[in-house]
């Protein structure tokens, strides 16, 4: 298993469902758009084998929507054209191709087949043998704006893993004797996380410690608390312990597609989703009874094509159910008017599920959708039935764009490619917005259309799991530059040009107003919600409509924002890094792993000053730190050079934050390493100090038998007793901690390290045994940086003299996806021991990884599925005004088949007097010639709007305060506006800027009032 290119995947799916994918053979019929979509999926994904059957000749209706064709590739079967490109995504993956029938034999040979948008016989056909040989069959197709889904994984399919979340796991406070026991959680009680039913096991119980080795029981939810089963003869509970849910199987019977037709079981959300689904499902029975009786769909909005499919949907024999639902005439109509086409958005959305869909029938991990699942997007069809397409304007001209002519028409194609947009990240859901883009036909007329896209980062070898745009020689190239040049190597029309710089504060010159008045809206395809910020904040200035999308495993989002008729981005300010453990707990002694991920070690007083003793708790409680495994690294081989470098250059005086690096870096060696074997002492010190002689001083300090004023023990509920550890090169990590240490302090010395483990094992047998580093490195009472005396900071100065002699050192930067360079290995070695010291049980090697690197779980499946509700969305902006009504957000999670869609919120309308606006107002006031001062500015704004200015601001600069003295008023007052603003802040407005923006209040306002922003017009 290659963990670095699947390590995104991983975090989603784990290393058993991924070997099972992995030695997965899987047939694939039908190589139109929505084929080529789950083939792209699939073999992203590292499925074993691929199996392409299509001998049907490409036409110019396939390119709309199938991404591996070109004008090069028509009246070539479609399976034979997409193989070369298709195998270039993975060159792990078997692609081969089937030419003959599909038999019952054949299907024998796989464990999943996919049917995409063939003909209902072959549907019953095949569907019925899978059923008979117990092969998993799927069954999708989109005919328009128009997409379904079936799946068929037998009578007796066992998920082994329903959900995506992790098990829950809680910390425990205490634990009765009883019949029954209650448990009580530490925390508070109406936020617990368990349910009545749920199984669980219990781990790192002291005291009770008959619980630790219990098989898996049940539980009831009592006032927050847990009771579980008798525990009269169980020893008393005294302190720790974990409480862990297990995930329980599901079975699931999925009944066959013949019978399934008639009696069909919908993903939905409600009653209404119901009825509109079981209208879709005889929309498609309709469609499939017109193929067959005319050998083609109906016509592009032929209207006499469009009546005899709602005919034959009425004639249909009704669907088995409680009881019988009406058909909507208008809607069926609809579907048949526009069902001719293809469409690249449908494709991905229908595909994307698809593919998880067959991940789920591999891996047994997650539900399984029961067992159709219907999608419509008819809202982008024109609102003013006097715009929708006729059947002259939807005719085929033999061009690439004719799948989606057919719904569209040629009048709103022509308006597709005359837009100019700007797409602000090229990562997984960049690669898949450019494909977008490039089959729809966006930005293709020259001098008329363009696509700038935005980004700076530059591609590693995770990002080839996800982003299909990218290949292995692209590694270490600019995502923008390399996939503008692969989205013009799918539409050779599109005018994309790449940018290799953010978008942020500091590139508005580039990004500024001339930019911007060429843009007619911008997508964002960010993965932080700083930068998502920045990018709304500027379509909200520029009125620009914005389309957003992310996703976190197989959860996903895609919205719209458009200006003066929804709501503006308004998604939190920062990602929640500590969600799982809140900070408040994080201030005492740690209790789970991700604790120990997250707290400072406990170090000396004298080496670690910040130590101090926590009034609440009468605790040592390191100071809080969100990633304490990343801020060990930092400290120790970043920062400490950086300080070291810095004296060097400087010999400037030491920070009370310098001092305290210093003496973790020093350790107990205070002369700079000169070989391999210094750095090796250095690193053992440094072990025996932070596992073995610090936790002594901390139980010196508070023994395991203390007893606080109430006559409770200290170390009792969620605070457990530490104990120190003694090193033993024989055991796993505390070899790999020296091993790791010892390696990156001599890459920061500018020395040669050592990976060979038998060498380092015999130098170990030849160092002493590391001993206490002495009591004068502790005190009984707190020590404080302002405690540093003269006499030992005259040493460490000397100490620094003698380092400075030497080269520079080399700070070292983290790295969380190269396993070779002991990066990884030192936090999972620190954070093993940790959790010795502390009795927590560990993590793997992953999941501490994925902690300390905060790295987003991602999988290509529903990145596809959000690329493609944003090109639904694009559609509707680029068509030109519309209602509220027609746009959509939509939240999917993939694991557990829930798909909402929502109308956005309306602008929220604020008031002060008579002056109404919203968020994507603001208040215009032109420069004038000869420029206006400050004086006429405000002047000026109290005659046109009424509002009397106490203060404004350009920025974070205070440009004027009616609080001021009345000398300070007056001079500002009679600046010229950029006068004042460049002497405020020192930088002068630039050539090519058409408007300050400027802050206000108001006499009169209160605390939720919020002035639209003052727009300068220079």
């Amino acid at each position: 298993m290659d963990e670095e290119l699947y390590s995104r995947q991983l975090y989603v799916l784990g290393l058993p469902a991924m070997q099972r994918i992995k030695a997965a053979k899987v047939l694939l019929c039908g190589l139109r758009g929505l084929g080529a979509e789950v083939a792209k999926n699939l073999v992203l994904m590292g499925v074993g084998s691929l199996t392409l059957h299509d001998p049907h000749p490409t036409c110019w209706a396939d390119l709309a929507a199938q991404f591996f064709l070109s004008e090069e590739s028509l009246g070539r079967s479609r399976a034979e054209a997409s193989q070369a490109l298709l195998a270039r995504l993975n060159e792990a993956v078997q692609i081969s191709i089937h030419t003959g029938d599909i038999t019952e034999d054949l299907l024998r040979g796989f464990q999943v087949v996919v049917l995409t948008d063939s003909k209902l016989e072959e549907q019953l056909k095949v569907g019925t043998l899978c059923h008979k040989c117990g092969v998993y069959f799927l069954m999708a197709e989109t005919r328009g704006l128009l997409g379904r889904l079936f799946c068929d994984f037998g009578e007796g399919f066992t998920v082994e893993d329903p959900t995506e979340a992790e098990p829950v796991t809680a910390a425990i406070q205490d634990i009765s004797q009883g019949s029954p026991g209650i448990v009580t959680l530490r925390g508070d009680a109406k936020s617990q996380p368990f349910y009545d039913g749920d199984l669980v096991v219990f781990s790192g119980v002291e005291g009770m410690v008959e619980l630790n080795c219990h098989s898996p029981q049940p539980v009831r939810v009592q006032n927050g608390s847990l009771v579980i089963g008798d525990t009269t003869t169980f020893s008393r509970y005294l302190r720790g312990g974990v409480v862990t849910e297990v995930k329980r199987p599901k079975s699931v019977r999925h009944e066959p597609l013949h019978t399934a037709l008639l009696q069909p079981r919908v993903v939905a959300q409600n009653t209404q989703e119901v009825q509109r689904a079981h209208c879709l499902h005889q929309a498609f029975r309709a469609l499939h009874k017109f193929q067959q009786l005319h050998g083609r769909l109906p016509k592009p909005w032929d209207p006499v094509d469009a009546e005899i499919v709602v005919v034959l949907a009425q004639d249909l024999e009704p669907l088995k159910g409680p009881k019988e639902e009406s058909l909507d005439k208008a809607l069926l109509r609809t579907i048949a008017l526009s069902s001719a086409g293809s469409l690249s958005p449908m494709a991905a959305i229908v595909g994307g599920v698809a593919a998880q869909e067959v991940l789920k029938a591999i891996s047994r991990k997650f539900m399984p959708l029961d067992q159709w699942l219907y999608f419509d997007a008819l809202e982008c069809l024109p609102e003013d039935e006097k715009l929708l397409p006729n059947p002259e304007d939807c005719h085929p001209r033999n061009c690439r764009y004719d799948g989606q002519i057919a719904v569209f028409g040629t009048g709103f194609q022509e308006k597709l490619s005359y837009q100019n947009y700007l797409l602000v990240g090229a990562g997984a859901i960049g690669c898949e917005m450019l494909k977008v883009f490039a089959l729809v036909g966006l930005g293709v007329r020259a001098n008329g259309g363009s696509l700038t896209v935005a980004d700076m980062d530059h591609i590693e070898r995770s990002n080839l799991s996800r982003q299909f745009l990218f290949r292995p020689q692209d590694i270490g190239r600019p995502k923008a530059e390399v996939a503008a040049a692969a989205a013009r190597r799918l539409n050779p029309d599109l005018q994309v040009t790449s940018c290799n710089s953010p978008l942020d504060p500091t590139t508005e010159d580039t990004y500024g107003d001339g930019f911007f008045s060429r843009v007619d809206g911008v997508v964002a395809a960010l993965d932080s919600f700083q930068a998502r910020h920045y990018v709304a904040a500027r379509c909200c200035h520029y009125l620009k409509p914005l389309l957003e999308a992310g996703t976190q495993g197989t959860r996903g989002s895609a919205s719209v924002f458009v200006p003066h008729v929804t709501d503006a981005y308004r998604g939190p300010a920062s990602a929640s890094e500590d969600a799982s453990a809140p900070v408040c707990t994080l201030r005492h002694v740690p209790s789970t792993v991700e604790h120990g991920l997250q707290v400072r070690l406990a170090y000396p007083p004298r080496l670690k000053p910040q130590l101090q003793i926590c009034p609440s708790s009468s605790a040592l409680s390191p100071s809080p730190s969100p990633q304490w495994a990343r801020n060990e690294f930092e400290g120790l081989f970043r920062l400490s050079a950086e300080t070291v470098n810095c004296y060097q250059q400087t010999r400037s005086s030491l920070s009370d934050r310098d001092r305290t690096l210093l003496q973790q870096v020093l350790g107990v060696r205070r002369t700079r390493p000169r070989a391999w074997r210094d750095c090796v002492v250095w690193a053992l010190g440094h072990w025996q100090l932070c596992f073995h002689d610090s936790i002594l001083e901390q139980l010196r300090r508070f023994p395991s038998d203390k007893v606080l004023d109430d006559g409770t023990l200290f170390w009792s509920g969620s605070k457990k007793c530490p104990r120190p550890l003694r090193f033993d090169p024989n055991q796993d990590m505390h070899f790999l901690y020296v091993l790791a240490a010892a390696n990156l302090y001599a890459w920061m010395h500018g020395l040669r390290g050592s990976r060979n483990q038998d060498a380092l094992r015999e130098l170990l047998k030849l160092l002493p045994e590391p001993g206490s580093v002495g009591q004068n490195l502790f005190s009984a009472g707190a020590f404080t940086p302002s405690e540093f005396g003269q006499e030992q900071l005259k040493e460490l100065q000397g100490i620094l003299e003698d380092w400075s002699k030497g080269p520079p050192l080399k700070p070292v930067l983290f790295g969380k996806d190269d396993d070779s360079n002991f990066h990884v290995d030192f936090v999972v070695a620190a954070t093993d021991l940790r959790c010795q010291n502390y009795g927590i049980l560990p993590v793997n090697h992953a999941r501490i990884r994925q902690i300390v690197g905060r790295i987003i779980p991602a999988i290509v499946t529903s990145t596809a599925v959000v690329a493609g509700l944003l090109g639904l969305e694009l559609y509707k902006v680029a068509s030109g005004p519309r209602s509220r009504g027609t746009f959509r957000h939509t939240y999917l999670h993939l694991a557990e088949n829930h798909f909402v869609r929502s109308v956005p919120s309306a602008p929220a309308i604020q008031w002060f007097h008579h002056l109404k606006w919203t968020c994507w107002d603001c208040l215009k006031v032109p420069a004038v010639q000869p420029e206006r001062t400050l004086d006429s500015l405000l002047a000026h704004i109290q005659e046109e709007h009424g509002l009397k200015v106490t203060m404004l601001l350009h920025g974070p600069a205070l440009l004027y305060s009616s609080g001021w003295s009345l000398e300070k008023r007056t001079e500002r007052l009679s600046l010229r506006v950029t006068e004042l603003v460049e002497q405020v802040t020192g930088r002068k407005p630039g050539p090519r800027q058409r408007v300050l923006v400027l802050e206000l209040s108001c006499e009169g306002e209160d605390d939720e009032t919020a002035f639209p922003p003052l727009h300068y017009e220079l």
